[in-house]
């Protein structure tokens, strides 16, 4: 729950730092000066690639917390616990053994998004956010009848 606030604290900042810069934006576009007018321009562009992104990634979260409640209530979450390492980080030959189970069953139904959410679940118990995040993208783009990239 204090993840969810945090990232709604963060989007409220986000839309009223958006709304001063817009403002500031068409203040300079509306100027005689071409190079000041530019920059109005690029002003009031890249503040709408970041607010795309952040939109982007709040849809990315929904989906995969919509996923995530359907795999819980059918008790179908990964049940293995990766050994840590004393410095906190999971410990690599234990997470192989973890992931071997989530990898044949990915391989045996690569267009389940079960499968695919189960082993971005292993990912992120085991700190590879990279290879999580791209599991639950393709989870997610199954469960919605749509071809993975």
């Amino acid at each position: 729950m204090k993840t969810r606030i945090a990232a709604l604290v963060m989007v409220a900042l986000l839309t009223i730092y958006l709304i001063f810069v817009i403002n500031y934006a068409t203040i300079l576009i509306r100027a005689a000066e071409p190079v000041v007018n530019a920059m109005g321009w690029a002003l009031l562009v890249l503040p709408l690639i970041g607010f795309w992104a952040l939109a982007a990634e709040m849809f990315f979260i929904v989906r995969a917390e919509r996923l995530l409640a359907t795999l819980t209530a059918e008790g179908a979450l990964p049940d293995e616990v990766v050994e840590l390492l004393p410095s906190g980080r999971p410990d690599p030959a234990a997470a192989d053994r973890a992931f071997d189970r989530y990898r044949t069953e990915t391989e045996a139904e690569p267009s389940s998004w079960r499968t695919w959410l189960r082993l971005g679940i292993a990912y992120d118990a085991a700190g590879d956010r990279g290879r999580a995040r791209w599991a639950t993208r393709r989870a997610i783009a199954l469960s919605r009848g749509k071809t993975p990239r």
